[in-house]
């Protein structure tokens, strides 16, 4: 089995947790760098896919793309405007299919943020804001035949206790719980069945994800 993930900073979260839950039973693949926005996926996977090596019998596409794009700049307008996201989501969808012809798609939403950080930062980024683009992406994938790991209503009415910071997850507990929904996803997706992995022991004093 190989299976491919491509996304934003959440993902380089989890990325080698889940290598490392599938060891033996699949093959992982990411890029090593932040994948951001939409129009730099489309721009770059087919450059990533080369990279990593994964060939063309890939089973399973993971992706996730929309904290950078439902960002408000400092002109007051979003990084990437809600209309030009959905066409780049479609579009991804397409380069997908191209790409990764005999793999199943599965979009992960976006993940809420500390709002009253972005209150006084000097880009924006709310939670309402996120849900909308998240609707948006979600009803486009599965008009193109993917799934929807949503991983926004996994942490939605609690994440303020998982945060590292104002969008992120790289504490012990946030790790565990994105990684572990982001396992069962790929478990059911495919028929598979991965290895528990002991948080407390991949997170020592010394090595909180934070930061990393």
């Amino acid at each position: 089995m190989k299976i491919v993930l491509i996304g934003d900073s959440i993902r380089q979260g989890y990325d080698k947790y889940v290598r490392m839950a599938f060891d033996g039973v699949a093959s992982i693949y990411y890029p090593k760098e932040n994948c951001r926005f939409t129009s730099y996926i489309l721009r770059s996977i087919p450059d990533w896919k080369e990279g990593m090596n994964c060939g063309d019998d890939v089973d399973l596409v993971h992706w996730n793309a929309g904290l950078w794009d439902n960002l408000v700049m400092i002109d007051g307008k979003h990084h990437t405007p809600l209309d030009i996201y959905k066409e780049n989501v479609a579009r991804i969808c397409d380069m997908i299919k191209i790409l990764f012809p005999s793999a199943k798609m599965v979009f992960a939403t976006s993940t809420p943020c500390n709002e009253e950080f972005f209150k006084t930062y000097k880009f924006h980024r709310t939670n309402a804001e996120t849900e909308l683009y998240n609707q948006a992406a979600s009803e486009i994938v599965l008009k193109n035949g993917g799934a929807i790991n949503d991983l926004y209503a996994l942490l939605k009415d609690d994440h303020m206790k998982y945060h590292s910071d104002q969008t992120h997850y790289y504490t012990k507990d946030g790790t565990r719980v994105i990684t572990n929904q982001v396992i069962r996803c790929i478990e059911q997706s495919l028929s598979i069945k991965a290895k528990a992995l002991d948080y407390n022991a991949l997170f020592d004093k010394k090595s909180d994800a934070t930061g990393m």
